[in-house]
């Protein structure tokens, strides 16, 4: 006999299933919950204890500190795989053979063009418009580019639709930053990897010839794998959802790219730019900061140390820790806000204060030291985060749809007022 979870409300015993996942977590399953005990609801504000859905994406354990996608683990993946190759894993279920990435590459270089009218699109923006939101904008046109919905039921116009993504979003990511910059638009070059023909359409000057960088290329890669999936944070909650209705794959990433806009999502590596900007404009001391963070009534908080998810070190930090470290030795930069960050991470790392409450640095402080040296701007840092995890909002939206996943419907308990008259305007 399987195991329950006994409620009693009202003086009546329910019981409902208790589910077991592949890494022995568990679940009550209170679908039958209003129906059996006549209109009974649970309340969990954010979601933080409860489950939206059943999912083979990715395994994430706050605790212990572990993120692993489709079974493999984030650190090996980082060492041994590529963006491609993960993006692959994560859609696909399974790391593909060397015949099929070659096709997935051959295929996303096909596609690779946008037409033309996105420019005109592109070229309604104002240059103070944030990148997120032209991103976002952008990406939803696509579908009026690519009118007909998805046959869910068929494997080739999936697999369609997933290259089209994967090919024109790095375009448009790309031109949101040359328009920013007053640069002309880059079409990339078929004969480069998918990650370089990336830097190339977002770094190369039309007056010389393009060279990658492979310490920064290296360390681009890393972060984009790290970043492409991390269970139903909200981005990735928001486009399954919004998929949930049935609307397309482009509509529904368009979504999730607003939701990770938000500064306590997707925003929190600009959040760590802007902190350490703020702190050298107070005169670079950054032991006075680290006072002020340890100071209970003080509400200054130190950005991008800690994690909501994560009570221990976050695993991706460690890993693009070292990477970050690569790229300011190879380039030599001197920038005293990355002095200071080197500060801030050094005392963090030390002091027992920090350590004794897992206040480590975490994935947003190392990524937006990384984009700092490589001279994006900030209100870049969160489109950055969306190339990376593209693959994963894919992949949760077609395990979701794939799986036939009913409308997101969320119950309330209602607070507001109980029903009264209406009174004419004149005896108001």
């Amino acid at each position: 006999m399987s195991e329950t979870a006994k409620l009693k409300v009202n003086g009546k015993e329910y019981e409902f299933p208790l589910l077991k996942g592949t890494e022995n977590e568990l679940a009550i399953d209170i679908k039958s919950l209003r129906a059996a005990t006549e209109g009974v609801i649970t309340l969990d504000s954010g979601y933080k204890n409860t489950g939206s859905c059943e999912s083979a994406v990715t395994f994430l354990d706050g605790e212990k500190g572990i993120l692993r996608y489709r079974g493999y683990s984030i650190e090996e993946l980082a060492s041994k795989s590529n963006f491609l190759e993960s993006s692959y894993l994560l859609i696909f279920g399974e790391l593909p053979t060397a015949v099929e990435l070659k096709k997935f590459h051959d295929d996303i270089l096909a596609e690779s063009l946008v037409d033309e009218d996105i420019k005109k699109i592109l070229d309604g923006f104002p240059k103070s418009a944030h990148p997120m939101g032209v991103v976002s904008a952008l990406t939803s046109s696509l579908i009026a580019f690519n009118p007909e919905s998805v046959n869910i039921e068929s494997s080739e116009d999936m697999y369609d639709a997933i290259v089209k993504l994967l090919a024109k979003f790095p375009v448009l990511a790309a031109w949101t930053l040359r328009k920013k910059q007053g640069l002309p638009l880059d079409y990339g070059d078929v004969n480069l990897g998918y990650v370089e023909n990336m830097y190339k359409m977002m770094f190369s000057k039309p007056n010389c010839e393009f060279k990658a960088n492979p310490v920064v290329l290296n360390a681009l890669d890393k972060l984009l794998i790290l970043h492409a999936d991390h269970e139903q944070n909200c981005s990735t909650s928001t486009v399954r959802i919004v998929g949930s209705s049935h609307a397309g794959l482009f509509a529904s990433i368009s979504a999730g790219i607003s939701a990770l806009w938000g500064p306590l999502h997707g925003g929190a590596n600009q959040a760590v730019i802007e902190m350490l900007e703020d702190i050298k404009n107070d005169g670079g001391d950054y032991n006075k900061y680290i006072a002020k963070a340890k100071d209970k009534n003080d509400p200054f908080r130190l950005m991008g140390f800690g994690h909501r998810v994560y009570k221990n070190f976050d695993p991706r930090a460690k890993i693009i820790q070292v990477a970050a470290e690569e790229v300011l030795a190879d380039l030599g930069i001197n920038d005293p806000v990355l002095e200071i960050a080197k500060g801030l991470e050094k005392v963090a790392l030390s002091d027992e204060y920090f350590k004794s409450r897992n206040l480590y640095p975490n994935v947003d402080f190392y990524s937006g030291i990384i984009y700092r040296a490589l001279g994006i701007p900030v209100e870049m840092f969160t489109v950055m985060f969306a190339l990376g995890r593209l693959p994963g909002w894919i992949a949760q939206w077609k395990e979701m749809r794939m799986k036939h996943e009913p409308i997101g419907r969320p119950r309330q308990l209602y607070t507001g007022e109980v029903l009264r008259g209406f009174e004419p305007i004149e005896k108001r």
